[in-house]
């Protein structure tokens, strides 16, 4: 899945601190909610990504990328890809994903809102 075909998904987790403005996680939650996503937060809104109610499309990493491993290790839902933010990558998660035959790309969802959601 390349981020175009990422950001023609609708149901978004995003993980990291959603609450603080300051923090990515918080600008890419609102972003995507004025463009219409249904997006849920893991880290400070949810404790776990297994807490989100109903489908998930992408789940989008923009924490500490230990536990952003933490918590993909101990998902069980079903979702199509995994979003690996900048700053929120490490060898140990990327070989984790690869070794479970988890799909995932390192890019950033703002991007691809400015890129592909001007409308």
């Amino acid at each position: 899945m390349d981020l175009k075909e990422v950001m023609d998904q609708k149901n978004f987790v995003v993980v990291g601190d959603t609450l603080n403005e300051d923090k990515y996680a918080h600008k890419i939650k609102r972003k995507m909610l004025k463009k219409g996503y249904h997006v849920s937060a893991v880290g400070k809104e949810l404790a776990s990504i297994n807490d989100v109610e109903g489908d998930i499309d992408v789940i989008d990493l923009c924490i500490n990328p230990k536990k952003g491993l933490a918590l993909m290790k101990e998902c069980n839902k079903d979702f199509k890809t995994v979003v690996i933010q900048p700053g929120a990558e490490s060898t140990e998660l990327t070989d984790y994903l690869k070794a479970n035959q988890i799909p995932y790309m390192e890019s950033c969802l703002l991007v691809g809102l400015r890129t592909y959601k001007n409308d």
